[in-house]
């Protein structure tokens, strides 16, 4: 391939609880190194669920990272050997306190591929039924009932930040149609 890197050596600098970080040296394509850093992730899902057919769920957390209470749709990351879709009912019913009746998968993306290895499966939740909040003994969140439509101004206003929460639900205003999102199976 014209562009392709070859691995020359690994060199595994940290391997944390869900990420590892790693300085590899490659083989360019015109036959130089380089040294690649980046951060080994599982991959992770995000939910958009619906309450009915004007209103989601988001969630509201501090990410110490930036330093600021963010809104975002209920996500997390994937358990070693555990299914997509597993996860996403699971996070969902962990971050909402909400299970769902019936799930699809929109899309996947890789969020930051020139320097994570984090690939992100978007699916959208209906049908649900309230259950018990369940969030990891780490995560303090609180839940909030918005309409879509002021879920996409709170994206234009700079209030929804989070890449993976404006990719979903602009996606899903784009590529899907809310009248066929209740007919999908779990």
């Amino acid at each position: 391939m014209l562009f392709e890197e070859k691995l020359k050596t690994r060199a595994k600098i940290y391997s944390g609880r869900s990420v590892g970080f790693s300085a590899d040296e490659i083989f360019l394509p015109n036959g130089k190194t380089a040294v690649r850093e980046y951060m080994e992730h599982p991959g992770a899902v995000a939910i958009i669920p619906f309450l009915d057919k004007k209103n989601i769920i988001l969630v509201q957390q501090y990410r110490f990272p930036v330093r600021k209470l963010t809104f975002e749709l209920p996500a997390g990351k994937l358990d070693r050997g555990e299914k997509i879709i597993s996860c996403a009912k699971r996070e969902l019913e962990e971050e909402t306190g909400y299970r769902c009746g019936k799930i699809r998968k929109l899309i996947s993306f890789w969020p930051t591929p020139a320097f994570a290895t984090e690939i992100i499966h978007i699916f959208a939740a209906t049908g649900l039924v309230k259950t018990k909040k369940m969030p990891d003994d780490d995560e303090f969140l609180e839940t909030k009932t918005v309409s879509f439509e002021g879920a996409m101004r709170m994206i234009k206003n700079g209030k929804i930040m989070d890449s993976k929460t404006i990719i979903a639900l602009l996606g899903w205003k784009v590529f899907f149609d809310i009248k066929n999102a209740f007919k999908y199976q779990s």
